[in-house]
């Protein structure tokens, strides 16, 4: 063997050597850094509901994702995106929570179903994890952390947003219509006569657009009926007694209100009022023609306008305000919260990964992205400090901020969801002419009678 030879053999044999020892130390490198993540070659689900044109939720978990990758790296986030409306999200949720096998990690949860669900065994206690975050307790409102608990103080998720309802009404249209602008009915009498005015001054503009029937499903209940209700003297459930009312004058005046804007064509035709896609046709499509005199709506409606939302409308803050809704009769105002949070399934595996992720979502700066996206109520108050959130939407989040003074929130019971259906169908019978007020009521107080039991109800004269 020649010099030469021998030569390129050792030179071989360093070059192999070297690739060998790189090799080694790449290896050894991903191998510390797999060590040194919890969660390497974990993986969790998210689901979460998506429907019509908006997309935030997603953006934000996308957001969260990548953070989440770069902290852990080697972990697997999968986002579950279940395209539905909410009644639908409801449904398909529940059914992916009966089996391990497609039960997600973590879930988007509305607050109103979060006794149910605990009940439903659907749902693992977080006590543990929020005890032990500074943060739950320093910056978090008391309220919203309430709205995130049992009956008994479990805690069930992490709320991300909350909300506020009001009455946005077409500026220019009332301005061409001859009604005040700004606008600020003391009554619901006043709402009325704004309505009436619309009709008959504007043709082919819809006077008062209001959520109501089964279609729509909660926010029929919460933006509608309850808009109502709890700005009467009456509500759903007596917290002195513990029972469900099923019978009172509030109730009855509510499903009238019903009556008279369906019957006086001051509402939504029904078929665009009978559809899940009701808020979206209002607002994604009328709205920015300004074809919607008045919305009995959230905070969250303009979310649709901004540049980030299905139907950007530059426009839209120069075209509709905010009124606060009246109580029935005056002496006060009215509106009603709820909102949504990250709770973790109790058939997960990966607790303590599922946990970590929540932690980062619901930071401070990942809190203050969604908020602003998807125009929600925050309910950490240093979120709410932050002069990007107080000059938000035109200022728009701190107006309906400040109805949290005279807000309700739904009776956090088990059997709300049932009553809520009940409520619904009463609506929708009361609006399509099938039965009176009266009968509506009588039968709501029945189908509520049959299965909470006699001895959890009661009637207000």
């Amino acid at each position: 063997m020649g010099k030469k030879t021998k030569a390129v053999l050792a030179v071989g044999s360093i070059l192999a050597t070297g690739s060998l020892l790189a090799n080694f130390i790449v290896l050894s490198a991903n191998a510390t850094t797999m060590k040194r993540s919890p969660f390497a070659g974990k993986t969790i689900t998210i689901a979460y509901q998506q429907f019509g044109g908006g997309h935030q939720t997603q953006i934000w978990l996308s957001s969260v994702r990548s953070q989440f990758q770069k902290i852990y790296p080697s972990s697997k986030i999968v986002l579950e995106p279940i395209n539905a409306s909410e009644n639908e999200y409801y449904t398909k949720l529940d059914l992916m929570n009966q089996s391990a096998k497609t039960a997600p990690d973590i879930m988007v949860e509305d607050t109103f179903l979060v006794n149910s669900d605990a009940s439903a065994g659907y749902l693992m206690p977080m006590n543990k994890f929020v005890n032990s975050w500074p943060a739950w307790k320093k910056d978090f409102y008391p309220a919203m952390q309430k709205a995130a608990e049992s009956t008994n103080g479990t805690v069930y998720g992490v709320p991300f947003n909350t909300d506020t309802r009001g009455l946005w009404y077409d500026k220019p249209l009332f301005k061409k219509v001859g009604l005040p602008v700004p606008w600020q009915p003391h009554s619901w009498a006043n709402v009325l006569q704004a309505a009436r005015t619309i009709k008959a001054k504007a043709p082919g503009v819809t006077p008062l657009w209001f959520y109501s029937g089964k279609p729509m499903g909660e926010a029929s209940t919460m933006q509608g009926f309850e808009m109502l209700l709890y700005g009467t003297h009456n509500t759903l459930f007596d917290s002195k007694t513990k029972r469900w009312v099923v019978s009172s004058p509030g109730f009855l005046n509510s499903l009238n209100f019903v009556k008279t804007i369906f019957t006086q064509n001051l509402a939504e035709p029904l078929q665009n009022a009978l559809t899940p896609e009701s808020s979206t046709i209002a607002t994604q499509q009328l709205m920015p023609k300004q074809k919607v005199g008045i919305l009995l709506d959230g905070v969250w409606e303009y979310s649709n306008w901004l540049p980030t939302g299905p139907a950007p409308w530059p426009q839209w803050n120069s075209v509709y305000g905010v009124a606060k809704m009246p109580n029935q009769n005056g002496g006060g105002f009215t509106s009603m919260s709820g909102g949504w949070t990250l709770s973790i399934s109790s058939k997960t595996k990966n607790a303590q990964m599922a946990w970590d992720f929540i932690k980062l979502a619901c930071n401070k700066s990942n809190m203050l992205h969604i908020d602003l996206m998807d125009a929600n109520v925050t309910p950490r108050k240093d979120v709410a400090a932050m002069p990007a959130y107080k000059s938000a939407g035109h200022g728009i989040l701190s107006r309906f901020a400040s109805f949290n003074a005279f807000t309700h929130f739904r009776p956090a019971f088990a059997q709300y969801p049932s009553i809520s259906n009940d409520i619904q169908n009463a609506m929708e019978n009361v609006m399509t002419g099938s039965v009176s007020p009266a009968q509506a009521m009588q039968q709501y107080a029945q189908q509520v009678t049959n299965y909470v039991g006699r001895a959890h109800v009661t009637s207000v004269k």
